[in-house]
């Protein structure tokens, strides 16, 4: 189960206080590990120090969290070879400035996770607030092996938690929904009967963000993505689709690498 060990970038952004929060809490759910961590440029002497000087701020956030400084030509590059290195299951980084508030808005470090990164990767909306507990996870549900993984991963962290599992697949306009029900039915089952408490949702609208929106979504909700089959193994790649997914969405999103385990 993914949240064994969390890894939350810090910059000092309002994005990365709320990407520590939520690192926070799903180490707390998970009874994991926490490290923070800030990602410099090489070849500039003041940058250690600097990072020292962010990384106390971020310790006044999370006491209880380990903290790392990394040298890297890129945020997204330094924390993937950071949690390589100490083991991180789960790299948590926050929206980028200037995004609407609830809303997943993707800067340089999570467009490089997003698209290469060793490790599941969760991304925080703006303005997020960690509720207490978790309260579901849904699964975004397509007929093939990375999300037939991903819901059994799910549904064992769920049954784990405690939380309810939710499985979730798009119908966009004129769709016929018959074989998406019948896929759904079999996720069901993927999920293992009577493991979790598991329901189904067929989001229906014109497209991806008016399905998102007509979809309920509740307090302590995580939103699951399987990477495209164009990932390499063992590496996150987020397709195009999963991408509006994610964009449209009010809720924290765990991207998995293909072949997650």
């Amino acid at each position: 189960m993914i949240g064994e060990h969390v890894l939350a970038g810090y910059t000092g952004a309002q994005g990365a206080r709320e990407a520590v929060a939520l690192g926070r809490g799903i180490a707390s759910l998970t009874g994991g590990r926490l490290t923070v961590a800030h990602v410099h440029p090489p070849g500039r002497p003041a940058a250690a120090g600097e990072a020292r000087t962010l990384l106390d701020q971020a310790a006044e956030l999370a006491p209880e969290a380990e903290l790392a400084v990394q040298e890297g030509r890129g945020v997204g590059r330094g924390l993937s070879v950071l949690a390589s290195r100490i083991g991180a299951d789960l790299i948590v980084v926050g929206s980028s400035e200037g995004g609407a508030r609830g809303r997943l808005a993707l800067g340089s470090t999570a467009d490089n996770l997003l698209h290469s990164a060793p490790e599941a990767v969760m991304i925080v909306p703006s303005g997020h607030v960690p509720p207490e507990g978790l309260s579901r996870i849904t699964v975004a549900y397509v007929r093939r092996p990375q999300c037939d993984e991903a819901v059994t991963r799910a549904a064992d962290a769920a049954a784990r938690l405690g939380a309810g599992l939710r499985l979730l697949t798009f119908a966009i306009g004129d769709e016929p929904t018959e074989g998406l029900r019948d896929d759904l039915a079999l996720a069901t089952r993927l999920a293992g009967d009577g493991k979790v408490e598991t329901e189904t949702t067929l989001a229906q609208g014109d497209d991806i963000a008016d399905a998102v929106e007509r979809t309920a979504w509740l307090d302590g909700e995580i939103l699951v993505c399987a990477s495209s089959e164009d990932a390499t193994a063992h590496r996150v790649f987020l397709g195009e689709v999963a991408l509006k997914v994610l964009r449209a969405t009010p809720c924290p999103v765990t991207v998995l690498p293909r072949g997650y385990s």
